[in-house]
């Protein structure tokens, strides 16, 4: 069973700087919760039981809001706000934190949770890319990966123009939104395989820790994922399902503004 969920959190967010040097991406708020307590509640929703998430030592903030806060419990307590603490509990699902060393990329901080993953299939969340609709995918991702016993990546459809910023796949369509998936590239600049791009979440067995023990690092230098998984479903079977949900990029501002918007719209309707 997928009962296990890696959340890499570690990166600098250049593309967000400034405010990115003292507040963590993953912290920014959509409506009244931080981006990371939305991909914390889709991992519960989908029945996940295990978390860990991989950080960088400047971002305790995010250790601190999945945490009790004793001392904000007994104020709301003490000033007559007690049915406030229900809205700030810890969530009822096991999360372990990892300090990642150096921003040596997402394929490193795989890495990383090969101790916590073990020999289990583990889904990998990104954190800034996030789908508000509810259900999100992801329960249809575990049972397609019960169905295929391999690797599952989340795909979506993008305008060509924006491919140069995703990892993009080729493959053969094997049923409705599954793609056998033949091959990968890292932000292709030229001549991309298809328009369905890598959408930040993935099912992934143990092999893929083997398959990034031989990647060798980029011209950045960094361990890329996408390198992995081309190596790994050019051998074994990989599948890609395609969300039909919209998907936000919060990294990207204007993204970020149609998630707060939406987040905001459906808070109202839902009174």
């Amino acid at each position: 069973m997928v009962l296990k969920a890696v959340i890499p959190a570690a990166g600098y967010g250049t593309r967000n700087l400034p405010v990115t040097k003292s507040i963590p991406k993953e912290m920014f708020p959509i409506h009244d919760r931080p981006v990371i307590d939305y991909i914390v509640s889709e991992a519960i929703n989908a029945g996940l039981k295990e978390i860990l998430i991989i950080l960088s030592r400047n971002k305790t903030e995010i250790m601190n809001y999945f945490d009790r806060s004793i001392e904000l419990e007994w104020y709301l307590t003490k000033h007559h706000k007690s049915n406030l603490i229900q809205g700030i509990e810890p969530p009822k699902i096991n999360i372990q934190y990892i300090r990642q060393p150096e921003a040596l990329g997402l394929g490193h901080a795989i890495q990383m949770g090969k101790s916590f993953a073990g020999s289990d299939p583990f889904v990998v969340m990104l954190p800034d890319q996030l789908c508000l609709h509810q259900p999100p995918p992801l329960s249809n991702m575990i049972r397609l990966y019960k169905q295929y016993k391999s690797p599952i990546i989340g795909l979506h459809s993008v305008k060509e123009e924006l491919l140069k910023n995703y990892g993009v796949v080729s493959g053969k369509q094997v049923q409705d939104e599954v793609y056998q998936i033949h091959s990968i590239i890292e932000k292709p600049i030229i001549n991309p395989p298809s328009t369905l791009a890598i959408m930040g979440r993935y099912i992934l067995t143990s092999d893929i820790f083997a398959a990034l023990d031989h990647i060798e690092k980029d011209a950045a230098g960094e361990i890329q994922l996408t390198d992995a998984l081309n190596r790994l479903c050019q051998k074994n079977p990989a599948y890609g399902y395609v969300f039909k949900e919209k998907w936000y990029d919060t990294s990207i501002e204007s993204e970020y503004m149609k998630a707060q918007l939406y987040a905001y719209r459906m808070n109202k309707q839902n009174g």
